[in-house]
């Protein structure tokens, strides 16, 4: 008798999809932000996040919402969500405020973590 083998349903472990909630929670865990006052202000900054790294990687607008997102491309938004959140008056802000090159480190850092999965390599 041939026993049945169970698929697996689960995402590969590199991937998994994400709620803007779950994603607002890591978020927040990345700033060491317990209130929830810039709850909505948070979120508005994730959906930018993840809309520049849909553009970064060429994909559409709105990938995200249907497909999974990789592990390194969800750290990415969650750097670049930290750091617009904390430069949100225009300053470098957070810990690094007084590093002039900080704002440009991140910025490099989230775009060579997007690269990873980026969809079309052409110009």
């Amino acid at each position: 008798m041939a026993t049945k083998r169970k698929h697996n349903t689960k995402p590969a472990p590199c991937e998994y999809q994400l709620s803007i909630g779950e994603l607002l929670d890591k978020v927040k865990a990345n700033l060491i932000l317990q209130h929830s006052q810039d709850d909505k202000m948070l979120e508005g900054i994730i959906l930018d996040a993840i809309h520049y790294a849909e553009s970064r990687q060429h994909y559409p607008e709105g990938y995200y919402q249907t497909n999974r997102m990789r592990r390194n491309t969800e750290r990415a938004v969650i750097i670049l969500a930290t750091h617009l959140y904390e430069s949100r008056d225009g300053s470098t802000g957070g810990f690094f405020n007084d590093k002039l090159g900080a704002a440009d480190k991140t910025e490099a850092l989230v775009d060579k973590m997007l690269r990873l999965n980026k969809r079309n390599w052409g110009f």
